[in-house]
């Protein structure tokens, strides 16, 4: 079989996120579990000199090997953005969990070609644990294929959302509608309840409030595990997205948790 120019390119963009998360793992560990400064941002999130020091690597090794291509960051700004080729970047996800000593915190990196993501790894360096997700192609855990559970009904589901405290009051009554009708609800996780679920372990998460830099990466690795992640009405997550995130198993479950949230929209 011959290997398209476009292949050789999706191939070699990826192996250079696995090196974006190889630099910011030893970085992260570093910090981790060590006394810490943590500031507030404005959006009252804390920060660490550990999330910008990750995101400065990252960004350093981006324009030394793409100067052509545009940087949406969490901690340093975004530039570019007009580009066909944009990379966005989470250095710690979590970082309330990497604060409080929680191992689940993770690497967010996503490349988006024309404003659609077609290539997401999350990376957790605690454990070493990866998924990659590229367009076109099967996700992976590792050098392992993963799948999604397969569920296909909210009353035989493990929901995961990291916080009740994540959601407005509006959004908590939706996420109690969603969870009263699930087999499970758990919290916590950040990024990691996301690769949970493409490899089959978790079967939906309900969130709000993220940003393009929480969710871009999550699309590739659960589309690719045959999940489906959109917003809150059902539409595909871009830049401009307000940050309402659902993520299934499976189409049927993904329809069915959307029926839910317009029903509960209707009934507020």
């Amino acid at each position: 079989m011959q290997t398209t120019p476009a292949a050789l390119k999706n191939k070699a963009l990826c192996a250079f996120a696995h090196e974006l998360a190889d630099i910011a793992q030893p970085i992260a560990l570093q910090y981790f579990r060590t006394k810490l400064d943590v500031l507030e941002k404005q959006d009252l999130s804390p920060v660490t000199i550990a999330d910008r020091s990750v995101e400065a690597a990252m960004r350093d090794r981006i324009t030394q090997m793409h100067p052509d291509h545009g940087i949406y960051g969490e901690e340093h700004g975004q530039h570019g953005l007009d580009r066909r080729d944009i990379w966005v970047i989470d250095p710690i996800d979590g970082t309330k969990s990497f604060v409080s000593g929680m191992p689940t915190f993770g690497t967010l990196i996503a490349h988006l070609r024309d404003g659609a993501p077609d290539l997401g790894v999350i990376a957790i360096p605690f454990t070493g644990e990866r998924w990659t997700g590229m367009a076109g192609a099967p996700s992976m855990f590792g050098d392992s294929l993963c799948k999604t559970s397969g569920c296909t009904s909210l009353s035989k589901a493990r929901l995961y959302t990291t916080s009740p405290d994540i959601f407005d009051a509006a959004g908590l009554c939706l996420f109690e509608a969603l969870s009263g009708r699930a087999a499970m609800r758990r919290f916590g996780g950040d990024c990691y309840a996301y690769g949970l679920l493409a490899s089959g372990h978790v079967d939906a998460v309900f969130e709000m409030d993220l940003q393009p830099y929480d969710y871009m990466a999550l699309v590739p690795v659960i589309e690719g595990a045959g999940g489906v992640i959109t917003d809150w009405q059902g539409q595909a997550l871009t830049l401009a997205s307000e940050g309402r995130v659902i993520a299934a198993a499976t189409p049927e479950l993904h329809r069915e948790m959307l029926g839910v949230l317009a029903s509960g929209a209707l009934d507020s």
